[in-house]
């Protein structure tokens, strides 16, 4: 190596934990000092619990730190270059020597993100270098027939990663039956269940992986234009995808008579608005046409009528970020990971009560016990492992119990759960399961576009119950009205946001009714967090009359003099928890 390079990443992750100041910091060293360095930047390689991430090469190989914050990246770099000192404790991967961060890595298979974190994602040169639009380029140069490709998709077993879990070589079939003048694909980049971010990453950190599948899908199906349908809160992905098709119009990869092949395929990107009804494949077509995002009555199918009414196939970011090494590796590779019905691999993002928070991408199969505790690290706070939401919104809630249940379509359907686009919010003792059933029905409430009486109406009465529960004032009818409201919503909704908006509260109901009924019937909240349901006092034999929480209480419910031990007035206590955040001898008691 010529000299050595630093290389800085630069997704949204980083730059939230600080990443432009670490590279704004090293880049003015570089120019006052004219030290002998390149300088680079990449994108999240999934780690963002330890962000700012900067790595070294040199002659030595390659490492990377982790908490690279401006305050300490110069002492780390200068130490390693200067002075050949690699420090261990803040390295969390290497070439040549264990870390301490290794258990992140392990059991990690890197299909649809191999790229992620290990190039610059504005430079297409390097994309080349990592195989960028090799695929197409065998397929154009081979003139490899289009159900070939198809056959291709089938064999590999791949399935749609936005939630569906669709077969795509079968959906690619559907609309290349379909015979018309014009043909359209659509990359589905509204990502919006919360704590989701697998898309963003994705388009972030090697965005022509996914412009490479589209042309893929184009081409096999007989399209010659591509929409990249992208909510407007992912700036830096819009903004990396335009430099990406405009690079690869540069280097004849997008445009007319590409490679001179005569297929004729162009791109372009849609902002959403960000409403989570547009993740529906109707809605979003509609938004694209410039109506309101609703969706409308299937058949016909997009396959036959889509956009602007023409052929049209729709899939997710990850499912097209997979498509290029399936034509490079074959269907076979691909297919010897996961298991029988689901194969490959799956992205998700690890959110919530977990000691390693970020991106991973493991084979089908593995069980959601190895990825909290062997890839995530396991609880913070060595807390008790209670339960994982899968699927968002959409989704439910997996309890600890089931642990042991791999992570692939069928298995995880069995739990009443879905396997979504892959959030996987982890929750610990601490959490209210009534407390969070009542945040995501919130959120899909909010969300529904409002055709459907029953999502529109029903999803309203079921969040009224919810709320009345959590402020103590649940009876023991309202357990049976929320599984009947579920039911006659999810049967009569006309889109997949209704049919599974009541998948959390069915899911919470069905294990963890004990915490219902202790709400209801006990006017108690099991995790302490409902506050209407909770009582305060005061331990007078902790208590030392220092008077903080006195001084604190908004309504003077705190009686009692200086040195003295205190008591709470639950008369006019209002349950608000000053008292308890203030109090440093642990004497305020909660139940």
């Amino acid at each position: 190596m010529e000299k050595p390079k630093i290389i800085v990443g630069l997704g949204s992750c980083g730059i939230a934990a600080g990443a432009s100041k670490t590279y704004d910091k090293l880049k003015a060293y570089q120019q006052e000092h004219a030290v002998d360095f390149e300088l680079a930047r990449t994108s999240c390689i999934g780690m963002c619990y330890k962000e700012p991430l900067v790595e070294i090469q040199d002659a030595s190989g390659s490492i990377i730190y982790g908490d690279m914050t401006e305050d300490k990246v110069l002492d780390v770099v200068l130490d390693h270059l200067t002075k050949g000192i690699r420090n261990a404790e803040m390295a969390v991967k290497a070439e040549d020597m264990p870390t301490h961060e290794d258990s992140f890595f392990d059991g990690q298979v890197k299909i649809a993100l191999r790229n992620c974190g290990y190039m610059d994602p504005e430079s297409i040169d390097e994309a080349i270098q990592h195989e960028a639009y090799k695929a197409i380029s065998g397929i154009l140069k081979e003139k490899r027939p289009q159900l070939d490709i198809i056959q291709t998709m089938i064999d590999s077993g791949l399935r749609g990663r936005g939630g569906g879990g669709f077969p795509t070589g079968l959906k690619w079939k559907f609309a290349n039956q379909n015979a018309s003048d014009e043909k359209y694909i659509i990359c589905n980049a509204d990502e919006g269940d919360p704590g989701a971010f697998m898309d963003r990453s994705l388009l972030e950190g090697d965005p022509h992986a996914v412009l490479e599948g589209m042309m893929i899908g184009g081409y096999a199906i007989g399209a010659t234009a591509g929409v990249i349908y992208c909510r407007a809160e992912y700036p830096l992905a819009i903004k990396r995808l335009n430099i990406a098709i405009g690079q690869a119009k540069e280097k004849g990869f997008l445009g007319e008579n590409i490679l001179g092949s005569g297929f004729n395929f162009d791109i372009y990107v849609k902002e959403g608005a960000g409403a989570f009804v547009c993740g529906e494949e109707t809605a979003l077509i509609a938004s694209i046409e410039g109506k309101r995002g609703m969706p409308r009555k299937r058949p016909p199918f997009p396959a036959a009528s889509g956009l602007w009414e023409k052929p049209t196939n729709i899939n997710n970011v990850e499912t097209f970020g997979n498509v290029p090494w399936i034509i490079n590796h074959g269907a076979a590779a691909y297919a010897a990971y996961g298991t029988e019905k689901s194969k490959g691999t799956k992205v998700f993002a690890l959110t919530g009560k977990i000691k390693h928070g970020g991106l991973v991408e493991v084979p089908m199969g593995i069980t959601i016990n190895d990825i909290i505790f062997k890839l995530g690290g396991g609880i913070q706070g060595d807390k008790k492992f209670k339960a994982v939401q899968l699927g968002g919104p959409s989704g439910g809630c997996i309890p600890a119990e089931l642990g042991h249940t791999p992570v692939d379509y069928d298995s995880v359907n069995a739990t009443g759960a879905i396997m979504g686009s892959g959030g996987m919010v982890v929750m610990d003792e601490s959490t209210c399961m009534i407390d969070l059933a009542k945040f995501f029905l919130h959120f899909t409430q909010e969300e529904s576009c409002g055709k459907c009486t029953f999502c529109r109406v029903g999803t309203k009465r079921m969040l009224e119950i919810l709320e009345r529960i959590t402020e103590g004032k649940g009876e023991e009818e309202d357990i049976p009205k929320l599984e009947e409201l579920a039911y006659q919503i999810k049967n009569n909704s006309l889109c997949g946001l209704g049919q599974t908006a009541p998948n959390p509260v069915l899911t919470t109901l069905k294990y963890f009714r004990h915490e219902y009924e202790a709400h209801i019937i006990d006017k108690k909240c099991p995790a302490k967090v409902c506050k209407p349901l909770l009582t305060y006092t005061i331990d007078p034999e902790k208590c030392t009359g220092c008077t903080v929480c006195g001084k604190k209480c908004p309504t003077n419910a705190i009686d009692g003099a200086r040195k003295e031990a205190h008591t709470i007035n639950q008369n006019i206590c209002i349950q608000c928890g000053e008292c308890f955040n203030v109090c440093k001898f642990e004497a305020v008691m909660v139940d």
